[in-house]
Parts: C-alpha cells; sequence; structure tokens
C-alpha cells in the first residue's frame, strides 16, 4: 500500500535536504533517511564503493557520503525545483560545479528517505 504524504511536506523534506548538504552536516542529512535506506548513484563505484551502484542502510551511506565531502569542499547545491507524488519528491538542484542533478527520494510512512537516486543528465 502506497504511503501518502502531504506535497507541503515532502517540498519541505526536499528543503531541509538541501540546506543539510549545504551546511556540510552529514549527520544531520542522514537523519533524513530510515535505517534500512538504499542509495543508488553513478558515483559510488567510482568512489570505490559497490560496484552495482547502490549501497544499502545508513552506515554504508555514512561512509560513502563522509569520503564524498572530504573530497569536494566547495559543495554547494542550488534549489532548482521540487517534484511530489504521494509518496517521493525530486529535488531538482545544480551543485558548486555547475552541473543539473535529480535527486529522487521516495519517503516511508514515517516520511523518512527509503530510497534515494541520484540521476544527472544523459550526456
Amino acid at each position: 500500500m502506497p504511503q501518502h504524504h502531504q506535497p507541503s511536506t515532502l517540498a519541505a523534506l526536499g528543503r531541509t535536504w538541501v540546506e543539510a548538504w549545504n551546511a556540510r552536516d552529514l549527520e544531520r542529512v542522514l537523519t533524513l533517511y530510515a535505517e534500512d535506506t538504499v542509495m543508488t548513484s553513478d558515483r559510488i563505484p567510482a568512489m570505490g564503493f559497490d560496484a552495482s551502484g547502490t549501497v544499502r542502510g545508513k552506515d554504508a551511506l555514512r561512509a560513502y557520503w563522509g569520503k564524498a565531502l572530504a573530497l569536494l569542499p566547495e559543495l554547494h547545491f542550488t534549489l532548482i525545483d521540487l517534484f511530489v507524488s504521494p509518496d517521493s519528491v525530486v529535488v531538482f538542484y545544480e551543485n558548486e560545479r555547475g552541473k543539473k542533478i535529480c535527486e529522487y527520494l521516495r519517503v516511508n510512512a514515517a516520511g523518512l528517505i527509503l530510497q534515494g537516486s541520484a540521476n544527472h543528465l544523459a550526456q
């Protein structure tokens, strides 16, 4: 049964997600995620983590993002738009290098992020 969350709640989650990243506060970012979260990105194998491009669980996510943050001292996300469905928010943003990215964030009944996917522009 899909969870139904208010669009305003999901939009607020998206804004909080951007603010937490811009504060470079990894623990604040991770509070938005469920313990059994799954994250997929083409950057995961590039950073020496799972070759499938997916990390599972909050501890694995902390290790991956901790390494990534250390390599990106200038990290900054500029929010462009937020798109919502009954159980997800897509955060459309530009990073500090001028790259536009869509982050798909699916939430559970408690409103915590259960699944995240970083979607980069096709080349």
